[in-house]
């Protein structure tokens, strides 16, 4: 389950607003969102090829992201207890 969000607009969008930046993908990042708050491990979000689950580094580090197209990422951190701090973003 999905501990807390990072910013306004992903904890608004979460909340089912409605957040122009993120028209254009909404159904896809609403499912990708949904995948990520029932999941209870990491392995659980690996396990699917379409999530594209990845490590971060540099200023990122200690994050991981799964896609939700080409160019917007759900960025996120995985403490012991499931997800935190959870940023929809464009990662480029």
């Amino acid at each position: 389950m999905i501990k807390s969000y990072r910013g306004k607009k992903t904890e608004a969008f979460a909340g089912g607003l409605f957040v122009k930046d993120f028209h254009g993908f909404k159904e896809q990042a609403e499912k990708r969102l949904e995948i990520l708050d029932a999941a209870e491990t990491l392995s659980d979000l690996a396990a699917l090829p379409g999530n594209r689950l990845e490590t971060l580094s540099g200023g990122r580090q200690g994050q991981y992201s799964i896609r939700i197209n080409r160019k917007w990422r759900i960025c996120f951190e995985w403490p012991s207890d499931g997800p935190e701090d959870v940023e929809i973003t464009d990662y480029h």
